[in-house]
């Protein structure tokens, strides 16, 4: 399987992009603020063509470029019913700080849902996206509406965390529909059952393994599933 990936706009919200193999049909996470040019690179270099835009959460960082890239290579864009507000409406309970300063920043912008929206509303849920099976697991927290999704590549799973698990950190959880205990609790029953070796990669920063986070995060010390 071919992965990539490369962090966007002001919050170096990382985007990823993965596919079968190059020339296929493609799958695009997280397409943040300024993503479009170096997305379009990437898919131009392997040949590949997005068949869905896969977003964690609804938070601007997130979904700022999701109903551009949707909508250019008429794809639909999936996001949990709880977050989904946000794809119209990305300043909607946010106060000051640098995450205020980014949603204040997108008033002059015009946000729209994608053409094709479909909502993540079964936790557990698999779906065949461009010849990759996907599994998505509802992980509230950071928003309402986060999730992971989880794919296979060989013998290893990967998981794209989105906001909720990071390299020695976790997500916040002091903005509107934030909450520290199901935070916790989507961890300990949605990632750190899975694997060791399974690959971790965050919404923000450098990727881990399941196995380092349990061992190392000094946010989940004492946490067990």
């Amino acid at each position: 399987m071919f992965i990539t990936g490369f962090p966007a706009g002001m919050l170096a919200c990382n985007c990823y992009v993965l596919a079968p193999c190059e020339g296929a049909d493609a799958i695009v996470v997280d397409p943040g603020q300024r993503a479009t040019a170096a997305l379009r690179r990437i898919l131009d270099e392997h040949r590949l063509t997005p068949a869905a835009v896969l977003l964690t959460h609804g938070h601007i960082d997130h979904i700022w470029s999701a109903q551009k890239v949707a909508d250019t290579y008429g794809c639909p864009a999936f996001i949990h019913p709880a977050d989904r507000f946000m794809l119209t409406d990305p300043i909607k309970g946010f106060g000051r700080g640098l995450f205020g300063g980014l949603a204040r920043m997108a008033v002059g912008a015009m946000f729209r849902e994608p053409r094709q929206v479909v909502e993540l509303d079964r936790d557990g849920d698999k779906i065949e996206l461009g010849g990759i099976t996907v599994a998505v697991d509802h992980t509230p927290g950071h928003t309402p509406g986060s999730v992971v999704f989880r794919v296979e590549q060989g013998p290893q799973q990967v998981a794209f965390t989105g906001d909720t698990l990071f390299r020695s950190s976790v997500g916040r959880t002091d903005l509107p529909g934030g909450s520290g205990r199901d935070l916790l609790e989507s961890i300990v029953t949605k990632l750190l059952v899975l694997d060791d070796d399974t690959l971790v990669l965050p919404g923000h920063g450098d990727r881990s393994t399941i196995g380092t986070e349990r061992h190392t995060n000094p946010f989940l010390e004492g946490l067990t599933p």
